[in-house]
Order: structure tokens, then C-alpha cells, then sequence
């Protein structure tokens, strides 16, 4: 995505330019009216609101509280942690600064219970620091504070991600690779083991600046790593002092070409990955030692030439699901937001498209919560420009 992927050009620089075969694993292209797409059931997004930020602040995702609460949580970067009341309108109710993080950017978040837990560093432009994370103790939202904050300030590179199960957190700190913590005391987290994955997949000739640590799912001890130019890798956590990778996979279509693996959702046996501006992959990994292509929903055309990141109509980046309808959610950069419809996961069909490219403003994250989608917008100037930023609450049917 912006600014991490500006890498990618030294990289693209190597390349010829020329086409290849299209893959019938193409499963369909996209709608750029802005209207419903395929799917037997009518579908519509209704703006709500919007909240605003500035490019000092931007905002990179956000959660709506999952336990009920009407609160939304920002990560907003250099703004900190920024909680709203969205109860009726959206209402600031607390900002917990980054001098509570030594600085640290804000740059994910997710919750477990009463806690927020808050991936820290920067990993965008020439600013990056060293890889952290906190706890939030979110019991009373507008009173909430900093239980426990950790930093490793002996590292570079940030991080992109954190995901908790039971009683363990999972930091993805960027070319620091995965970072296994014990939150049992959720004021003095510790270190279990750190398992960086091998860069020597898929390039023959890696460069170790473009793997990285970005998007994750957890499912009993099983960790489903984005790791940028690196593909999807699948990691066996049971044994927390001794983590093993079980599984890897990357679309050999693309080899030769620039390459991010941002997001993941896992749905039973598949797993759906966000692919930059190659889209949408849907991997069937029931057998993680054995990962196979399902389908790839590849709306702009990503493997016709190796420069096509720069010009391309989106960027996936992070996903959301709607489990009961089977819709995913997909941040796109400059085109906004592509809905598409998982029902057959052979034949993802695109659904619905909110922004456009027109609009000369671009995404970094999405979310849903009871038929409300939160979608933030970022200040960016590569591969796509966008010079606005805060979050936007749209709602669909």
C-alpha cells in the first residue's frame, strides 16, 4: 500500500515491460458505475456521516466496539488512539496520546473483552519506528487508559498488525517478523519467542525490504501471515517457544512482478486475501501444507505489466466480512470500497463499488458492524493521490 510499497519501484525498474497469458482463474471484472454488480439479491450503501481528520493524523483503522458498546476505536497514527461516541452522530470522547506509547504511531488495533490492544511504530515514509504494542483496558470507553505498553527499541520497521487469542497476543512487526507475547497479566506482557519467516519465497533473489509482516488471522494457535512480497504463510503456534511454518503460498502468475499480500479473512477452509492491486485471492487451505488457488477476483488486470501498480484503478488492503450474507468488504485506494459476493467461493461475483476513482481520494481500512461500514480514508501520495483524511460511516441492506 502507500508509501511501504514506494519500495516497489526500484523493483518495477528491473522489469520488462510486455504481457502474459490470462489465467482463466480470472473470475470476473469490475463494475466502475459505482452501482449493485452480480448476485441475485439487491444491494445498496447509504452514506451516514463522515468525520474528518488532517494529514498530521491519519486515520489508518478502525473497530466498532464488539461487545455492544456504540463506540468506535481509531488507530490514527501519529493522532494516537481515538475513541468516539456513535450512538447518535459520531462524538470524540477520548484521545490517548502517542507520548503514552513513547511516541509510537498508531497504526492497528483490535479487541478481546474489555481490552484494546494497539499495534505500534510506524512503517510508512522516511519516520520508521521501532516495532510495540499496548493494552487498553476499554471496560468504561470514555475513562479508558494504558494498562501495560511494550517496545523493542533495539528494532526498526514498525509493525502492521496484532490479533490475540486466549491469553497470547501476535504482533506482525514488519521485517521483524511474528512476535508471540503472554498477556495473562495485562500489565506486564512477555515475550515468548519471535519466528521470522524465509525470505527465499517466491523470488529467487529476495529483497528483504519488501517482506513484511502486515495482516493476520488467528484460529487455534494456527497463524494466517500476510507477509507482503513473501505470500501467505501458515504458522504453527501450539508450541509458543518453538513456532514452525506449516504451509506457504504465492500466485505464480505474479512472479517476476511486484507483489503484497495485505489482509486476510479466514471463512472454514478458505482463507481470503487481499492482494494489493491484484485484488482478491480465495485460497483453500484445509491441507496448509498443501495451499491451492480456489479463485482470483482480479478486477484490473494486475499480471498484463509489471508497472500496472502505479496505474492501477485499486489497491486491496484490508477486508471485512459479513458472515451470514458471505459479502466481503475490501479497502481499494483510490476506487474506495469493492463489495463482492463469496457465496460460491469458485466464482466470486463482484457485488458493489462505493467512491470511485473520481473522486480523487483514496482508502487504507475498512470495517462492518451491524450493516454499518467504517471505511477510512488516508493522505497519500504513491501509487495513488488522496489528500483527505478521516473515516466515512456508510450503511448497506
Amino acid at each position: 500500500m502507500p508509501n511501504q510499497h514506494f519500495y516497489h519501484f526500484k523493483m518495477t525498474l528491473l522489469f520488462f515491460i510486455g504481457s502474459v497469458i490470462l489465467t482463466t482463474l480470472i473470475s470476473c471484472k469490475k463494475n466502475n458505475g459505482g452501482n449493485s454488480g452480480g448476485g441475485n439479491l439487491p444491494f445498496e450503501i447509504t452514506f451516514k456521516q463522515e468525520i474528518s481528520s488532517t494529514c498530521s493524523q491519519i486515520f489508518l483503522s478502525s473497530k466498532h466496539d464488539d461487545q455492544g458498546k456504540p463506540v468506535l476505536y481509531v488507530a490514527a497514527k501519529e493522532g494516537g488512539l481515538k475513541i468516539y461516541d456513535v450512538s447518535s452522530g459520531a462524538v470524540l470522547i477520548k484521545t490517548i496520546d502517542v507520548s503514552g506509547f513513547a511516541g509510537l504511531h498508531v497504526m492497528n488495533l483490535s479487541q478481546n473483552g474489555n481490552f484494546l490492544y494497539l499495534a505500534l511504530g510506524n512503517h510508512l515514509g522516511v519516520n520508521i519506528q521501532s516495532p510495540g504494542f499496548a493494552i487498553i483496558d476499554v471496560g468504561t470507553p470514555a475513562t479508558a487508559f494504558i494498562r501495560s505498553f511494550w517496545i523493542d527499541a533495539g528494532l526498526t520497521g514498525g509493525t502492521g498488525v496484532i490479533e490475540t487469542e486466549g491469553n497470547y497476543a501476535y504482533l506482525g512487526a514488519m521485517k521483524n517478523g511474528l512476535k508471540i507475547f503472554d498477556i495473562t497479566n495485562k500489565n506486564l506482557p512477555v515475550l515468548k519467542s519471535t519466528f521470522i519467516p524465509s525470505i527465499a519465497f517466491p523470488d529467487v533473489n529476495p529483497d528483504p525490504a519488501k517482506y513484511n509482516a502486515r495482516g493476520m488471522v488467528v484460529k487455534n494457535n494456527i497463524v494466517y501471515l500476510c507477509y507482503d512480497a513473501g505470500g501467505i504463510r501458515i504458522i504453527n503456534t501450539t508450541d509458543k517457544l518453538n513456532p514452525r511454518q506449516t504451509g506457504r503460498y504465492s500466485n505464480p502468475v505474479m512472479n517476476g512482478k511486484p507483489r503484497a499480500y495485505n489482509n486476510v479473512i479466514l471463512d472454514g477452509g478458505y482463507l481470503y486475501a487481499a492482494v494489493d492491486y491484484c485484488g482478491l485471492e480465495i485460497l483453500n487451505v484445509s491441507d496448509t501444507a498443501n495451499i491451492n488457488l480456489t479463485s482470483w477476483w482480479n478486477p484490473w488486470n494486475c499480471q498484463a505489466n509489471p508497472f500496472n501498480w502505479f496505474t492501477s484503478d485499486g489497491h486491496a488492503n484490508e477486508l471485512a466480512f459479513d458472515p451470514a450474507k458471505k459479502l466481503l468488504f475490501i479497502s481499494s485506494g483510490k476506487s474506495d470500497l469493492q463489495v463482492v459476493d463469496v457465496n460460491n467461493p469458485s466464482n466470486p461475483a463482484f457485488k458493489y463499488e462505493y467512491g470511485g476513482v473520481s473522486n480523487n481520494i483514496g482508502t487504507w481500512g475498512v470495517s462492518v458492524y451491524d450493516k454499518n461500514i467504517y471505511l477510512t480514508y488516508i493522505c497519500s501520495s504513491i501509487p495513488f493521490q488522496s489528500n483527505w483524511t478521516g473515516l466515512k460511516i456508510l450503511q448497506y441492506n
